[in-house]
């Protein structure tokens, strides 16, 4: 499974969205992606991809497309 398969499935499950509506996903854009459902989001962000991502990303993780970016920060290429 490649890294954007991975990132996708992370969305999907802990957000409950499908794979067609992950381009242009926001933050508080939709019901699910709300502050708990962020820190879930980020923790299994971390865990699957074996990384300890800072409070200021963890802030700035704010869109799908936007994470891609943080998570490169990491040695993550999506």
């Amino acid at each position: 499974m490649t890294n954007l398969e991975r990132y996708n499935r992370l969305f999907i499950r802990d957000l409950r969205v499908k794979e067609e509506d992950l381009q242009g996903l926001r933050y508080r854009g939709i019901r699910t992606w709300d502050s708990l459902g962020h820190m879930d989001l980020m923790s299994d962000m971390e865990e699957t991809f074996d990384i300890h991502i800072s409070t200021s990303d963890v802030m700035d993780f704010s869109s799908y497309e936007k994470g891609k970016e943080v998570l490169k920060k990491y040695g993550v290429v999506i």
